[in-house]
């Protein structure tokens, strides 16, 4: 009975951060509104991967930002912690946001500088990303 109430609550918990993540970014930025462009960059936790968070986070996306420059509306990034499974191993290491006004400024600017972005992934990964591109349709 206890070990089934544990394996409750550790679920409980683990589901709350993962779906946590992403709202609280946009619960707590005006700048983000139903209708913009939301490209989240996955990065799939697989055997023999590996990802330098701290490379990630204060070089590639601080770099991916003066890039974009005012096309960029918003930025985030989650960092994986658990899977709504116990001591199953986490579906991505981390993921990336970046929000912009529509499709064609995002279409723009991401071709002008995905080349450059791309090349300095080796920096932080061995992980090929998954990119999804999709239209942000309610923020509270």
């Amino acid at each position: 009975m206890k070990s089934e109430f544990l394996v409750i609550a550790y679920t409980l918990v683990a589901t709350a951060l993962v779906f946590s993540c992403d709202a609280q970014v946009s619960k707590g930025s005006s700048r983000i509104a139903p209708g913009m462009i939301k490209v989240a960059i996955l990065y799939p936790n697989e055997e023999g991967k590996t990802f330098n968070m701290d490379y990630y986070s204060q070089k590639h996306m601080p770099m991916a930002a003066r890039l974009f420059g005012d096309s960029l509306k918003a930025m985030s990034i989650d960092k994986g912690l658990a899977n709504g499974t116990p001591g199953s191993p986490i579906p991505y290491l981390a993921i990336g946001y970046f929000y912009f006004e529509n499709m064609a400024s995002c279409q723009s600017i991401m071709s002008q500088h995905s080349a450059k972005l791309r090349a300095d992934v080796a920096n932080y990964t061995n992980v090929k990303p998954v990119i999804l591109i999709s239209e942000v349709i309610k923020v509270e």
